[in-house]
Parts: C-alpha cells; structure tokens; sequence
C-alpha cells in the first residue's frame, strides 16, 4: 500500500513533505527492486538516484540504501521530485495569516498540491517555504486551472472543524466567471443537475439523468459586447461542477480547454497566455476555532 502525506517525525526538505510507502507480502531482492516494482512510473534509474542522495529514509530516518533487504510491513519515506520542473509565470500571494489559519491567492495554472510535473511550483510546497510552516493542508481545493483564494489550516488537530465548514455548507463561496452573453437567458437563476465523471474522458465530468447531486446560483453583473461577467455560487463542491453548469446554460466559460470540446488532453503543454476566465473570489464563514466572522476578496482579477 503506497500512501502520500507527511508524516510527523519526517522533515520537510524544500517545502517537500514525505511520502510512506509501506512493504506488503512478497518477495524482493532488495529495497531497489522493490520500489522500482512497487512504483513503476518513476524510472529504476531515478529510484537508484534518489536512493543515492539520501532521498528514502528508513523510520529511523536514516538513509535507506539501494541493496538492503524489505521485510513485511516495513515503511520506507521518500521525497518526490522532479527533473527539470517547468517554471509557472506567477507566484502566489499571501492574503492573511494567523495562528489557525492561512489564506492565499492562487494564480492560473498552479496546482495545489503536488500533481503531474509540478512539485515545487505547486502552491502548498511554495508556501511551506515562504512561511515555514510544515504543517501546513489545504483545507479544500480548486482546479490548477483556476486562479483565486484558497484556505490552509495550520494546525493538523484543527483541520477536521474547518473542513466541517465545506461538508456542512456552512461555507459562502463566490467565484467570478468570464463567459458569452445570452440576453434571452432569465438571471439570476439556480442551475441543479447530476454530475458524473465522462467515462470517455477520465479528467471530464458529465451531466447525466438522475437526482441532483450538484446547484449553483448563477447571475450577470456586467455586459462587454459578446461577453458577460458571470457571478456563480456554488451550493455544493463537485469536481468541475461550475464549468459544466456553464456549458449547460450554453455560455462556456472563456478559455476552458475541456468543456465543451476537449481542446488539449490533461498533460498537454499549456498556453500561459490563454487561461481559464474562472476566479474563487471571495469566501465567507465563521472561524470554528476563533468565533470570529471572517471575510476574504482574492485581489486577482480577470480579463473582462
């Protein structure tokens, strides 16, 4: 069983937390063969590289060597990395900062967390650097295609109540979207449909007859000839969900490369030029842990 997250007794190494892989039954020659089998997307020859910089640990914390035996539940720590990293064309930003909590902007194309070839470029492992803080966990997620606000707990003990906050709907969300104008189009209005992944497209989601499982609110603020500035609040969370609602409504947000024809698959190369017009613009709540009413605007804007 592979399993990813940091683990307590572990460093971080430039914003990098461990990654646990533990030995199930079977026999392996020897460590080396056992991750390069256990983990076949990550080249032998890269496994016998990390091995040799110190790059696996034994619980011990020790370095783990290339040519020592697995035994059966055993746990070995390694640090993923990537060779050559493409570079992304904003930093994030810091919006607010306390004992509990972290709020940052996230630009265009930056993942969250870890994800395809960025690691350092992905916005947990660059604020574990700026900020120090190791413990840091996004508290929920938006697609890397998406730029705005993002929250980060802290303290791992504190995560499960702000995590309440999105599971219960206790949580107000507003993201800005940039889309064709529809005059005939009544607004505001709520859009309800059941989402399902696209089993012709793994990285796509679809809507499908059946019970609602996904709303958004929807409304105009503004005209710019062919275009609108859309204001979407969405009810629940589901992956994708307000793309796809937008296309539904027929007025696909400007720049999806997925909905509603698959422009570039999920590890093409990207136009840095050409981002998605979809902005997480401001949250509202009340801090479980402080009482205090919070309100966040991201300071991002798009091209409208």
């Amino acid at each position: 069983m592979t399993r990813s997250g940091r683990v307590a007794h572990m460093p971080v190494r430039e914003g990098v937390s461990a990654s646990v892989v533990a030995v199930p039954a079977g026999h392996w020659p020897n460590l080396l063969d056992f991750l390069a089998h256990r983990m076949p997307g990550i080249p032998r020859e890269e496994w016998a590289q990390r091995l040799a910089q110190g790059l696996v640990l034994q619980e011990s914390g020790q370095s783990a060597q290339a040519d020592q035996a697995c035994q059966v539940g055993q746990r070995f720590f390694y640090y993923r990395n990537v060779a050559d990293e493409p570079r992304l064309p904003m930093q994030a930003a810091v919006l607010f900062e306390d004992d509990h909590l972290l709020v940052a902007d996230k630009p265009h194309f930056m993942p969250v967390t870890p994800a395809g070839p960025y690691v350092q470029q992905c916005l947990l492992v660059q604020l574990k650097r700026l900020t120090g803080h190791a413990d840091l966990v996004p508290l929920h997620r938006i697609d890397r295609e998406t730029a705005g606000l993002v929250l980060f707990g802290k303290r791992l003990h504190e995560r499960d109540a702000y995590h309440a906050l999105f599971r219960d709907h206790h949580i107000h969300k507003t993201y800005h979207a940039v889309a064709a104008h529809r005059p005939e189009l009544a607004l505001p209005r709520v859009h309800t449909s059941r989402l399902a992944e696209d089993p012709a497209h793994f990285f796509k989601m679809q809507e499908i007859p059946g019970e609602p499982n996904s709303e958004t609110r929807m409304t105009r603020l503004g005209i710019q000839g062919e275009k609108a500035l859309y204001q979407l609040e969405p009810v629940t969370g589901k992956r994708h969900q307000l793309r796809v609602h937008m296309m539904a409504m027929g007025m696909p947000i400007v720049g999806d490369q997925f909905y509603p024809t698959v422009l570039r698959g999920p590890n093409a190369s990207e136009d840095f030029s050409q981002p998605l017009e979809l902005l997480a613009q401001s949250v509202l709540f009340t801090d479980p842990h402080t009482g205090q009413d919070r309100s966040f605007e991201s300071q991002l804007r798009l091209r409208f």
